[in-house]
């Protein structure tokens, strides 16, 4: 068996709630600058709770996007392939030059264009033809985002669509490390992006899990703090350029972080509560992967939704795996972007990691005593030197993903 290789980071681009680059957004981090508004056309649901969602500001493809090039892109297709475009240019990676076999895509999203399937329900429930066009499954599939990196950039390596809700974009990173790893390919990109729609605010609406903070949009949501109401939607996307050292060394590339470990789990269990022994023994696959102990880890990026279940649920877990470690969520700021989140938080840990800054989590003012004991950075950044970081994702089915990110050193 051919021997391991070490994977890194040489890329990362992305657009959430505070923007579109790592200045606007490490800016919004650090004024606690909320992305959260209220969505007043949404009034019109008068059967939906909440009225609270995070958009990505001004997103607009450059002229370079032809009408040819993105008739099978619905928006978080376009998300997806644009955070991808940008992070390759941060990569330096040469296409033209590039054997493209040896690229591949790991990309999720927890459901393809919204739009695209509701043209094809109208023409089920009886509407006409309308809007359906040839197109229309290609922007609504549950692996558009990969299929549109891939054919954009024609990336032929092996393809490996994520869906599984908030998970999505953190499983692409991990799947992609592991198809590194083993010698499979030698670079990948991947993460995860998600479009804004009301029928995903509904999906939690209905199951009590939404602020309704309705008249106080920046004040929420809250994660870990014991006046915490539910989760606020956000969107948006974000892709990891991985590649292998080898390969990253060969082409005089940039390297933000190598990424060594990834751990995975399932509840087996219930749909929607978390579960707490599952959700640590990711986090602990993730270390034994890495090769480091829990001492190692000087900041853990939470996934933090400011769910009732799920914030008590992850800070024990966390806890108990790692101690009183400091610990954040971003959510406060821009909203669960459920597919995009994996990617987008792992981006901000390996960003603040290398600045020696970690950003608090907004809106956290009371830690609710029924959540773990661990260090929650609150209130304003805090100045932490590590050579670790880890970051973890949770979602709907029991699917339980942790990652770990090491310091590079030049």
């Amino acid at each position: 068996m051919a021997d391991l290789q070490r994977v890194v980071v040489t890329g990362a681009a992305g657009f959430c709630p505070l923007g579109g680059s790592w200045d606007e957004i490490a800016d919004g981090l650090a004024t606690h600058r909320s992305g959260i508004r209220r969505m007043d056309d949404w009034d019109r649901y008068t059967d939906m709770r909440t009225r609270l969602a995070g958009e990505v500001p001004a997103f607009e493809l450059p002229p370079t996007y032809t009408r040819k090039k993105i008739r099978t892109m619905g928006r978080v297709a376009k998300l997806a392939v644009r955070s991808t475009e940008l992070a390759l240019e941060q990569a330096r990676f040469d296409l033209q030059a590039a054997d493209l076999t040896q690229i591949g895509v790991a990309y999720g999203s927890s459901s393809g264009c919204t739009a695209a399937t509701q043209e094809l329900s109208r023409f089920v429930g009886g509407d006409g033809r309308g809007e359906v066009s040839s197109t229309s499954y290609l922007r609504m599939m549950p692996h558009t985002t990969s299929a549109n990196i891939s054919m954009h950039f024609g990336l032929k390596g092996r393809n490996i669509p994520t869906s599984s809700a908030c998970t999505s974009g953190s499983q692409a990173i991990g799947y992609a490390f592991e198809a590194i790893r083993f010698n499979r390919v030698d670079a990948m990109v991947a993460g995860g992006s998600e479009a804004l729609c009301v029928s995903q605010a509904v999906v939690f609406d209905l199951l009590y899990a939404t602020s309704i903070k309705n008249d106080t949009p920046t004040q929420t949501p809250s994660p870990f703090d014991r006046d915490r109401d539910g989760l606020v939607i956000g969107e948006g996307g974000c892709t990891l350029v991985l590649e292998s050292l080898e390969s990253a060394q060969r082409r005089g590339a940039p390297i933000l972080a190598e990424i060594v470990g990834y751990g995975a789990s399932s509840d087996g269990g219930h749909a929607t509560r978390p579960n707490q022994d599952m959700m640590a023994a990711a986090m602990r696959l993730a270390l034994r992967d890495a090769g480091v102990s829990a001492q190692d880890i000087g900041f853990v990026c939470a996934h933090g939704t400011a769910t009732d279940h799920g914030d008590i649920a992850e800070s024990r877990a966390t806890a108990e795996v790692l101690g009183h470690k400091p610990f954040a969520s971003y959510k406060g700021h821009m909203g669960h972007t459920l597919g995009a989140c994996g990617a987008l938080e792992s981006w901000f840990a390996i960003e603040m990691m290398n600045r020696d800054r970690f950003d608090p989590t907004l809106n956290l003012k009371n830690p609710d005593p029924e959540c773990g004991d661990v260090d929650y950075v609150m209130n304003q950044s805090r100045d932490i030197r590590t050579e670790y970081v880890m970051n973890n994702n949770f979602a709907f089915g029991g699917v339980n993903s942790s990652l770990v990110f090491r310091r590079w050193h030049f």
